[in-house]
């Protein structure tokens, strides 16, 4: 009788859980309007994705834990978004001025004074930026992860967080994709790999039980 997916992954010695510590923070990766305007080229259909990613945060606000939020600017024409600028061609949404109404922030997730925004230029929402070290300086362990795509900026952001040595909690129902396909294998690979993927209940419920912080 041939094995199942998850039996072969757990066989080859993948999946062992990962233990969240106990100052974590939240990080919302992209999460702005050229993803929910039918409009737009980057339109995903992620409107679920954003209501459950604004109760994740509201959640993160009343556990007083640190709040990353990530965007994407460009300079004009896009010259120092490389290769992936030449890439992806939709990515002209987030050059600098041609489209604010696209690239601001989703309703209801826009940040708060005193939480940090960090713009990026790439997938990782680690590459090229402080975010490493933003996160260092407030003694963060664990890292909530909520935005967009799963299999883009998602994935390539839960990859360096892990190997930035902090522990990666993908929020299943705050992460979205175009597509159910590659939202689900790499759900299923990051689990396997690299994070522990958690619903928002397990999420809600690990930030109710955090101690108080200074």
């Amino acid at each position: 009788m041939s094995e199942s997916l998850s039996e072969n992954y757990a066989r080859g010695g993948f999946g062992k859980s990962l233990q969240p510590g106990q100052r974590p923070a939240l990080l919302i990766i992209d999460f702005v309007r050229a993803y929910l305007e039918p409009g737009s080229p980057l339109y995903a259909g992620v409107e679920q994705a954003r209501a459950d990613c604004e109760t994740l945060l509201h959640a993160a606000r009343a556990a007083g834990i640190p709040i990353v939020h990530t965007n994407v600017v460009y300079q004009p024409g896009g010259r120092d978004g490389g290769v992936f600028f030449r890439k992806v061609p939709a990515l002209k949404c987030f050059e600098s001025g041609a489209h604010p109404d696209l690239a601001a922030f989703a309703s209801g997730l826009e940040p708060l004074p005193g939480e940090t925004v960090i713009s990026k230029q790439y997938a990782s929402a680690f590459f090229g930026t402080s975010l490493a070290s933003t996160l260092t300086s407030q003694g963060v362990d664990s890292v909530l992860i909520a935005g967009l795509s799963t299999s883009g900026c998602v994935r390539a952001s839960t990859v360096d967080c892990v190997q930035h040595g902090f522990i990666p909690l993908v929020v299943r129902e705050a992460v979205g994709d175009r597509a159910p396909g590659p939202h689900e294998a790499n759900l299923f690979d990051l689990q396997a790999k690299y994070a522990e993927v958690i619903h928002l209940a397990d999420a809600l419920r690990y930030l109710q039980s955090l101690p108080p912080r200074s």
